[in-house]
């Protein structure tokens, strides 16, 4: 069954800000998350997350796939790339709200006049 081209994009965009609410590798992710100083076993993430445990290995295995988590062994952790990507996110909605409240809307060429190219500046 064909899709409209506004739900095709709504897929692209998905994929960008992370796992759809309320599915499995939404609550695996979350869970990881708010425990980034550990790493778990699939049984313990099964537990501690109400997915089922035969669901909980092929989600961890597309979740390393895409770079959102990391595996060692038996273990399963919050990849430190899925963390960052998390932070610039905050970030970014944060700066733009803020922006928002201004009425004002930040300007690349705002950014730019202050922004340093790192392949050619050095520090001395």
């Amino acid at each position: 069954m064909p899709i409209s081209k506004d739900r095709f994009e709504e897929i692209g965009q998905e994929d960008n800000n992370g796992p759809t609410p309320e599915t499995n590798p939404a609550r695996i992710l979350s869970f990881l998350r708010e425990h980034a100083d550990k790493a778990f076993t699939q049984s313990e993430i099964a537990a501690r997350t109400d997915v089922k445990a035969g669901s909980v290995g092929p989600t961890l295995v597309r979740l390393r796939e895409r770079g959102r988590v990391d595996h060692h062994g038996t273990y399963w952790r919050v990849s430190d790339h899925d963390l960052s990507v998390d932070a610039a996110s905050t970030h970014s909605g944060a700066t733009l709200d803020a922006h928002e409240d201004e009425d004002e809307t930040p300007q690349m060429g705002e950014w730019e006049a202050h922004a340093v190219d790192p392949r050619t500046h050095r520090d001395e």
